[in-house]
């Protein structure tokens, strides 16, 4: 049932993913947050996002959960420096057989992880099982076709081509946020409420932390993995790579990701 994770779990990855807050990534979730509620954090990374949720509900319970030693390392890591290793609970385990009873949680919540697994409506339904009657279920991931910038150098066109062939022949689907309300309501989800949101680069200096560490996964994370299955060639990985800097270093760069969100009541 889980899917290849396309990005793999490389410190380029990981440092892209600590760069994420819940202000920025969870932003519908947190008015629906308050002290003493217990949560759980699935695929939770490097756990930036969860030591934010942790804050807000703060003394409630809070486990972050990811199947990949790495990226636990990461959190344990993120925790420590926070200061919330005695208030934040890790968790290695398979999204698809979380290891808790039924009705464990207020509020379970999956920040850019449904894009990546095999069965997205399962793994709702395993998210739902461990969320108590009137609690929530909250995800929010990419629209990879939805994905515009400004200028357009032909690398990243083909960049987007080849990272979601190969998002997909991996078993998963890069435009999971356009997607949510259709799982949710296969999964039995009920009371979803659906939003969208995007993250902007267009200053110097996120703009070249956006371009410096795609062009550096066309090489090293997903690049790889679509010249293994022969999508790509070496030539036209590091022909993208090259385009994603010089993107980088136009005073004219300009990037947005689309992101849909559900919350859905228990």
């Amino acid at each position: 049932m889980p899917a290849r994770y396309t990005h793999g779990h490389g410190a380029t990855v990981l440092a892209n993913h600590a760069h994420r807050t819940a202000a920025d990534s969870a932003a519908y979730l947190l008015p629906h947050l308050r002290p003493g509620l217990s949560l759980l954090d699935v695929g939770c990374g490097p756990a930036t996002i969860t030591a934010d949720l942790a804050e807000a509900v703060a003394p409630g319970r809070v486990v972050a959960l990811d199947g990949a030693p790495a990226a636990i390392e990461a959190a344990r890591a993120t925790l420590e420096s926070r200061g919330l290793t005695g208030s934040v609970e890790l968790v290695e385990a398979d999204l698809f057989a979380l290891p808790f009873p039924d009705g464990a949680f207020d509020v379970v919540h999956a920040h850019q992880v449904l894009q990546h697994v095999a069965d997205p409506v399962a793994a709702l339904r395993e998210m739902r099982r461990v969320t108590r009657p009137g609690g929530i279920v909250a995800a929010r991931d990419a629209v990879y076709s939805a994905m515009t910038w400004y200028p357009r150098p032909a690398g990243m066109d083909r960049w987007r081509e080849v990272y979601m062939t190969t998002a997909r022949s991996n078993g998963g689907e890069p435009d999971a946020g356009s997607r949510l309300l259709a799982w949710c309501r296969e999964a039995g989800l009920e009371g979803v409420t659906c939003s969208a949101s995007t993250w902007c680069y267009a200053d110097d200096d996120l703009r070249g932390w956006w371009g410096g560490t795609w062009a550096e996964r066309c090489l090293t994370s997903f690049g790889p993995q679509a010249g293994a299955a022969g999508t790509a060639t070496r030539a036209e990985l590091e022909a993208m790579a090259a385009d994603w800097r010089t993107w980088s270093t136009s005073p004219d760069g300009w990037f947005a990701v689309v992101h849909g969100e559900v919350l859905a009541r228990v």
